[in-house]
């Protein structure tokens, strides 16, 4: 299924139409998009999608299409999971993952702004897969890890280097939790609709340029493995994100650097999933 928070509600999207959840189950489910991530391993929202009229529904119209997890109760990042990354980042390979903290203000739609404030100059770009949680998960397994996965969407881990570095003390968590800084989207898609969910095509674009590919089999710790190690120490909740890192090509990396300006746009794509497009404003 892809799941959509599309004019602030809950909505499956079915043949390009966007299927009120409230409406199409009778109002015996509510509109908060925040429903979805409880409800995308359910049958009921799978017995709403295969029963839906199709023609009978609006076409998605992509201006009011929302962050399918608009109040996520917690976001968890990791930091250098691609080997690419790790290496033009100067830094050792991890043998375990770095974690942190993206916070909920940060999260935004996919079409939306992404505000710069006034005078950061080092702000920069990264392209990354994001999963939703759907179900209680503690002490998850390899094997059964997916299973607590309500979907995957693009996802954006903007991030302020000046703040992120400097001194006395590396900012990680203030830098990458500005307010939109953290675009997710355009949909929720469930892993059984894609043909091999551990391996997705992702590109990241800022003004027309190709600045990131990967494929996300190139995980150091890929989606499972991230599961498993998370969930020995964190209880995971339905809304629950974690953005599962980014590829190498960063701005920060180039040479010359490439930090987002006033009037970019930043393209966010993934196999199966979408492509975001968040302009760049500053403020």
């Amino acid at each position: 299924m892809r799941l959509a928070n599309y004019d602030g509600r809950a909505t499956i999207v079915v043949q390009g139409r966007a299927v009120d959840v409230e409406k199409a189950s009778n109002g015996a489910m509510g509109s908060d998009p925040m429903l979805l991530s409880d409800l995308a391993n359910h049958d009921d929202l799978r017995v709403i999608a295969s029963a839906a009229d199709a023609a009978a529904w609006p076409a998605v119209d992509e201006a009011l299409l929302g962050a399918p997890v608009p109040r996520p109760p917690k976001g968890i990042a990791v930091a250098l999971n691609y080997r690419q990354h790790a290496i033009e980042s100067g830094r050792e390979m991890p043998t375990e993952p770095h974690l942190f903290a993206k916070t909920e203000n940060c999260v935004c739609g996919p079409f939306d702004e992404i505000i710069v404030p006034a005078g950061r100059t080092e702000v920069d770009y990264e392209a990354e897969l994001v999963i939703a949680f759907g179900r209680t998960c503690k002490g998850a397994t390899r094997e059964n890890a997916w299973s607590h996965i309500a979907g995957v969407m693009c996802g954006q881990d903007i991030s302020d280097r000046g703040e992120q570095f400097r001194p006395p003390v590396k900012q990680f968590t203030i830098a990458k939790s500005y307010d939109t800084f953290g675009p997710i989207g355009p949909y929720m898609v469930t892993p059984d609709e894609l043909a091999d969910k551990d391996a997705l095509e992702l590109v990241g674009r800022v003004s027309g340029e190709e600045m990131q590919r990967t494929n996300t089999s190139d995980l150091i710790f890929d989606v499972p493995a991230l599961i498993v190690w998370l969930s020995r120490f964190i209880t995971f909740r339905p809304g629950d994100l974690i953005w599962t890192g980014t590829p190498g090509g960063v701005g920060e990396a180039r040479n010359p650097q490439r930090f987002l300006r006033a009037g970019d746009l930043v393209e966010t794509e993934i196999e199966g999933i979408g492509c975001m497009r968040n302009p760049v404003v500053e403020r």
